[in-house]
């Protein structure tokens, strides 16, 4: 839903003012989140905990899965092209037709 969607993008944009991590895009989806972005201090795991926790007392019910799957950029794989296959997640998924039209999402690399 809008309200919960919003609320974990809320927790996304703490951390980075936190300067914890340095989000460079995102999409939060009806059943998992894509969220690319650089660590700037800390343990991946404990990152990723921290969040879900922080949401799950926000929100007032765990929701979330044991773990979390996680993929490293490689030096040749492009972040704009990572960022774009994660905004792209909702047209993938039958959810609009365009990007534009998913309020959930954000990249340092709007176009």
């Amino acid at each position: 839903d809008f309200y919960s969607a919003r609320m974990f993008i809320q927790i996304i944009r703490s951390d980075d003012i936190c300067r914890l991590s340095d989000t460079l895009a995102f999409v939060v989806m009806p059943d998992h989140i894509h969220w690319l972005f650089s660590l700037k201090e800390g343990v991946l795991s404990s990152f990723v905990q921290r969040a879900k926790s922080f949401f799950t007392k926000a929100y007032g019910e765990a929701i979330w899965q044991d773990g979390f799957y996680d993929h490293a950029i490689r030096s040749d794989e492009s972040l704009i092209n990572v960022a774009r296959y994660i905004v792209a997640n909702p047209i993938r998924a039958g959810l609009v037709k365009s990007v534009r039209d998913y309020p959930h999402w954000d990249s340092v690399w709007l176009e």
